[in-house]
């Protein structure tokens, strides 16, 4: 599956909320959700490898997997 992140979750990484959260922890998580998403979505309470917890709202595309934002707690 192709994963796509949004030019505006790239820009939210460089706040302070989304401080230490990386790339490759988005990715990771948006492996792990389960089955289609064919509308934008929250899911909560993703960890990246710094401890900081995340959600993200992704929706699937017919390229992929869409990220549209990211939250970090």
């Amino acid at each position: 599956m192709q994963i796509i992140i949004t030019n505006h979750a790239k820009k939210r990484l460089k706040d302070y909320r989304q401080d230490k959260i990386s790339l490759h922890d988005i990715k990771n998580a948006v492996q792990q959700i389960p089955g289609q998403v064919p509308t934008a979505t929250r899911f909560r309470g993703f960890i990246s490898s710094s401890g900081r917890i995340f959600d993200l709202v992704t929706k699937d595309i017919p390229n992929g997997r869409l990220v549209i934002t990211i939250i970090g707690k």
